[in-house]
């Protein structure tokens, strides 16, 4: 009985060590060549007029309407890691637990759901128009400022880390953790209250859905993006 007994705990030991290494294992999002496992906002294909292969990166094109790029898989718990980069005066952001419930704005320059979800800000810090520093990069945008930040400069490529477990949400940026929050937490209740998004009762409401790369009008890329679920 007890031979039975170490057999039954060792078996569910090996099991617990096996399913925890296959849900930690990382899916390449994005390779340097292959599009598949992105596709365009509420649409069934790749938008390759909107987004392009450059240099290995995935790119934005200027000059044509704003699509913005979605997992083809949700996530719920998950870490994010990416290398961007923007051009000068550039804009775009990284969005999480995302629903595909609003129409594309296409072409102004916002994403479909940013007043419903929350945001990873990538951006260029001194020549965007705006450079609040609660909308600069690595911020959660228009609520959390970015500590301990050290951004590359605008051509340069920045390391980026986005972890989702729960309701816990970290940022970080080439290396330092520059935001942490709790989402549906009392402290994020006070933030959306005082913020833009207080008359909006479904911000951040959703507990899983894709992930969304932005395409806000001006060039950004994207290169080594992987994701791991936690």
């Amino acid at each position: 009985m007890k031979t039975k007994f170490l057999f039954f705990i060792a078996s569910f030991l090996l099991f617990a060590t096996v399913a925890n290494a296959q849900k930690s294992k990382w899916t390449v999002l994005f390779n340097g060549s292959s599009t598949n496992k992105f596709r365009g906002y509420n649409m069934k294909i790749f938008p390759a007029n909107a987004w392009k292969i450059e240099g290995g990166a995935l790119a934005t094109q200027t000059g044509v309407p704003n699509i913005d790029l979605v997992t083809k898989e949700k996530y719920k718990d998950f870490e994010l890691e990416f290398d961007w980069k923007v051009s000068k005066a550039g804009n775009s952001g990284i969005f999480f637990h995302m629903q595909e419930t609003l129409v594309q704005e296409s072409g102004n320059g916002n994403s479909p759901n940013w007043l419903d979800n929350y945001e990873m800000q990538l951006l260029d810090d001194i020549n965007f128009n705006d450079t609040a520093a609660v909308r600069s990069a690595g911020s959660l945008y228009d609520l959390i400022v970015p500590k301990n930040k050290h951004l590359k400069p605008v051509g340069e490529y920045n390391q980026a880390r986005l972890i989702v477990k729960g309701n816990h949400v970290e940022h970080w940026l080439n290396g330092d953790k520059v935001v942490e929050y709790e989402m549906n937490s009392p402290e994020m209740t006070k933030l959306l209250a005082d913020s833009k998004f207080s008359k909006n009762p479904d911000y951040g409401k959703s507990p899983d859905g894709l992930i969304m790369l932005q395409h806000h009008g001006q060039k950004v890329w994207f290169k080594n993006i992987r994701v791991r679920r936690l």
